[in-house]
């Protein structure tokens, strides 16, 4: 049972700008609940103890509002996804934990996807288990993305590298297992890094979710998720 989670606050949301100049982008409303209270909910409904989420920008307000249902990690500077989940490890503990990116928005399909990603998750053949969604799907999605990973038919991920376009996006969720950052060093680096070595192990696999998923990267795609949440 997993029941530790830390969601990834800290970040600028520059494309958000100027909503993001006075408001950090987690807390930013959509169809009147921030993305990083959403999340929360959701992690708590599900039975998730202790939260861990690191913030920056506008970090105050982000501790402010959650006062009492998460653990804070102020960070002085940004150290990107993998150095903030590193430096988050004496509060995360030794096994497996989800990580979600503060802005994340999704809706479920016909089963929790918390639920479906715990159930999927064997730390015998796996150091990180990535949530992907359908890139024609994604709502919000830009016409210029090109998709993050392939998956395999025995569910490994396998990421675009030098292909034009993937199927998939990364959907902002993972459990990933602290062994993942054995070797890894202090300072920012992203995920991507340790997912990439454990792809070549043959230890990073992915799940598609099978409800709906928003990238909410602009404006105008939170207006739209506004008006698909509406």
């Amino acid at each position: 049972m997993i029941r530790t989670a830390m969601i990834l606050a800290a970040g600028r949301g520059e494309r958000m700008r100027p909503l993001t100049d006075s408001t950090p982008k987690p807390l930013i409303p959509v169809a009147g609940r921030s993305m990083l209270e959403r999340s929360m909910d959701r992690l708590q409904r599900h039975g998730v103890q202790n939260i861990v989420v690191n913030v920056h920008h506008l970090g105050g307000q982000i501790a402010d509002r959650l006062r009492g249902r998460a653990r804070i990690i102020q960070e002085d500077r940004l150290l990107d996804t993998g150095g903030s989940v590193r430096n988050a490890l004496p509060l995360l503990g030794n096994g497996p934990f989800f990580v979600v990116n503060g802005d994340g928005l999704w809706r479920d399909g016909e089963s929790a996807m918390l639920g479906r990603l715990e159930a999927a998750w064997d730390p015998r053949r796996m150091d990180a288990l990535l949530l992907l969604h359908p890139l024609a799907t994604a709502i919000g999605h830009e016409e210029s993305g090109r998709g993050d990973y392939y998956l395999e038919p025995d569910g490994r991920a396998r990421h675009r590298g030098t292909a034009e376009t993937a199927p998939y996006l990364f959907a902002s969720i993972s459990i990933c297992d602290a062994r993942l950052f054995q070797g890894s060093s202090e300072g920012p680096f992203s995920l991507v890094k340790l997912w990439t070595r454990a792809e070549q192990a043959g230890r990073l696999h992915a799940l598609v979710h099978d409800g709906q998923w928003f990238h909410i990267g602009t404006p105008q795609a939170l207006a739209e998720a506004e008006r698909v949440l509406g």
